[in-house]
């Protein structure tokens, strides 16, 4: 299904789209009841930040599709612990992941997870053909968490959209190959 208010499904995540009502609460200060007791973080309030500048969904939308962003829910609890998207739809083929659990969630294997998930739901989407990410070179566990997900390190470009500082780590991660069929 890729109706921009989708939910997805993992075993201990639900990932779904930032409600307008966070990104006001996020921009103002404001906690809601149902978030992790550090959320959000610095990572979420910069996306809050953009999407509220980018106005309200009803007014402008941000992404067709699938392309937006999204909470990262923890199923047990139903607390909001961060935040994953996509920088938007595939220009060339090729789309932008970023992620971040708070704290206080970190070493449960969550960020992974995470990211396996918003991965199925840019690979339901004939037109991509690519996604990269970015961490920052001291950023040992998000390097980890793309290792797991198949990611592997690419070859910076010298552009300014790769190159935005030389402390940042790029990776890349193919199409999977679909699996050829065989005469019956």
């Amino acid at each position: 299904m890729n109706t921009p208010d989708a939910v997805r499904a993992s075993e201990r995540l639900q990932l779904r789209p930032v409600p307008w009502a966070a990104v006001e609460a996020i921009v103002t200060g404001d906690r809601l009841p149902d978030w992790a007791e550090d959320f959000p973080d610095t990572g979420d309030r910069v996306i809050a930040r953009m999407l509220y500048q980018a106005g309200r969904p009803e007014a402008k939308p941000q992404h067709p599709g699938p392309w937006g962003h999204y909470q990262v829910v923890e199923r047990a609890s139903g607390a909001v612990v961060g935040g994953i998207g996509f920088r938007g739809p595939p220009e060339d083929g090729v789309t932008e992941i970023g992620y971040g659990i708070v704290p206080s969630r970190q070493g449960h294997g969550y960020a992974t997870e995470a990211v396996n998930a918003l991965l199925l739901v840019a690979w339901e989407q004939p037109e991509t053909n690519t996604i990269i990410a970015h961490t920052e070179i001291g950023n040992l566990a998000s390097q980890r968490v793309l290792g797991k997900a198949g990611f592997v390190p690419a070859a910076t470009a010298a552009t300014a959209a790769t190159a935005a500082t030389a402390a940042e780590k790029r990776y890349r991660l193919d199409r999977p190959a679909r699996p050829a069929r065989t005469a019956e």
